[in-house]
């Protein structure tokens, strides 16, 4: 298994088939301003001002960029991995495994390159799976195994106050 190197691996898809026909860009957050709405646990809260939706960020020692948060419309929850060193191109598919800390769940993966940092490349995974979204919150590792990639983990510390906190950042933006 890869260290965190390739965090960059995991990228979108959906959980549930009806996610499908929606994935694309414009779920995805905006490339417009986001203001820091507070910290919790070594995960930034922060409002993309564009959305008027909050997603919740932490980059760990080696500069790799993990962020969750909820889509535009409010209807879906995203995962993202993001990192300088992967060389990814943007729009390729791929099916991915997700085990947190035991629970196996599969997507459709895109790839895609930059986001809210420049130089960074990784993808999104978009999800409507209520049980998915709880165990991202309560487990405290995510293990990725992608189907061209090497397989690689994903520490979850943090994650249920951190998602608590932009429930909170997203009530308020109304």
């Amino acid at each position: 298994m890869n260290t965190l190197k390739t965090l960059a691996m995991i990228v979108a898809g959906s959980f549930i088939s009806t996610t499908s026909a929606i994935a694309g860009g414009s779920v995805l957050p905006g490339d417009g301003s986001f203001t820091q709405y507070g910290v919790v646990d070594g995960w930034t809260v922060y409002v993309d001002v564009e959305r008027e939706s909050c997603l919740i960020e932490r980059v760990d020692a080696s500069a790799n960029v993990v962020q969750m948060g909820l889509t535009a419309d409010h209807k879906l929850g995203y995962l993202g991995v993001f990192s300088k060193t992967a060389d990814l191109g943007s729009g390729n598919k791929e099916k991915i495994f997700i085990d947190l800390d035991g629970t196996m769940y599969n997507a459709k993966a895109t790839k895609m390159k930059k986001n809210i940092t420049e130089g960074y490349s990784g993808g999104y995974i978009l999800a409507d799976n209520p049980q998915f979204i709880e165990d991202l919150a309560q487990k405290y590792t995510m293990t990725v195994f992608p189907e061209k990639e090497a397989s690689f983990q994903v520490d979850l510390a943090g994650t249920h106050k951190a998602m608590e906190l932009a429930r909170n950042c997203n009530a308020e933006q109304g």
